[in-house]
């Protein structure tokens, strides 16, 4: 291995990872879904954002269809 490398003789080229990336969103979640969230966050040590997202992408993995009732 090389002591230093000479970067600027590098080719530049697109992320093939850029259409994966996270999307940053406002959304409103009732108080008891978020102490869910945070409670397993504790419990997990993973992130409640990144549960929320896993919960999530397991539905649409499944294709989960919402029932909702008023």
């Amino acid at each position: 291995m090389k002591a230093e490398y000479d970067l600027s003789t590098m080719k530049a080229r697109k992320n093939p990872y850029v259409s994966k990336l996270k999307k940053a969103v406002n959304l409103r979640l009732s108080d008891d879904v978020l102490t869910y969230f945070k409670e397993m966050e504790t419990e997990l040590g993973v992130p409640y954002q990144s549960l929320i997202n896993l919960y999530l992408r397991d539905c649409v993995v499944q294709k989960k269809k919402m029932t909702a009732s008023w």
